[in-house]
């Protein structure tokens, strides 16, 4: 891919897991025989946009790093503060030449080689300073209930994306919001780095959202192309449940 070497994703793979009941770090729960994040760094390698993945990790991280080896670039977050205190923990390994920075996560093993390249192809080819993927349900019933959890789209009514909320932190009308994000960001690099200081921790978790950056994009007057992508694609594993989900899909 032409423009390889000017990109640069971002693993956050620091989760605990307290919810799996497990004494191993989340990122290395077994999904299909093997450690969750295996199944998105596959993916990267697969989208050929960028080289070896930048890998947050935080509690347990030695475990991770030998599970996975010495061919990452690893970054230590020590206290979690939140998506977008992740990522700027790993603004000093981001790569100088790299101008696209994409952010995906140990626990939503599912993403594709393709839904990586489209997003790093929209944000290029529009020039745009954040890009994201989003899922439209019909509906939460069934197996759809694990999405009640994420954070809803914000559209207004020209369709341009305004910004997004998250489930703790919306009323009861934007939760029947059917559009919802996986939280699969690229961004301009230099945008980035300057945008997540202006995070704020004012919600119900006290932390600071990647998500908020939407909605600084928007009051920027900026525009916020989007890729759709299927419900499969999106699917977390937060707790012991979701993993068994997770598993009748692999």
């Amino acid at each position: 891919m032409a423009h390889r070497m000017k990109s640069d994703i971002i693993i956050l793979a620091a989760g605990h897991g307290k919810r799996m009941a497990s004494e191993l770090p989340k990122a290395l729960m077994p999904l299909a025989g093997r450690p969750l994040v295996t199944h998105v760094i596959e993916a990267v390698a697969a989208a050929d946009v960028a080289g070896t993945p930048i890998l947050v990790v935080g509690q347990k991280r030695e475990q991770v790093m030998e599970a996975l080896g010495h061919e990452f670039r690893y970054v230590i977050q020590d206290e979690q503060l939140g998506t977008g205190h992740a990522v700027l923990s790993a603004k000093e390994a981001v790569l100088p030449e790299a101008d696209t920075v994409l952010v995906l996560y140990a626990d939503q093993p599912f993403i594709t080689p393709e839904t990586i390249q489209n997003l790093v192809r929209i944000r290029k080819e529009s020039g745009a300073q954040i890009a994201m993927a989003t899922v439209v349900l019909p509906d939460f019933e069934e197996w759809r209930s694990a999405f009640l959890g994420f954070s809803r789209v914000k559209r207004n009514a020209d369709g341009e994306i305004v910004g997004v909320v998250e489930n703790k932190d919306a009323t009861e009308e934007e939760r029947q919001i059917l559009e919802v994000n996986p939280a699969y960001f690229c961004f301009d690099k230099e945008w980035l780095f300057q945008s997540l200081p202006k995070l704020k921790n004012e919600n119900v978790q006290k932390e600071y959202y990647l998500t908020d950056l939407v909605k600084i994009a928007f009051i920027e007057g900026r525009k916020i192309p989007s890729v759709a992508i299927s419900p499969r694609e999106a699917i977390g594993t937060n707790s012991k449940e979701d993993l068994q989900s997770a598993e009748k899909l692999a």
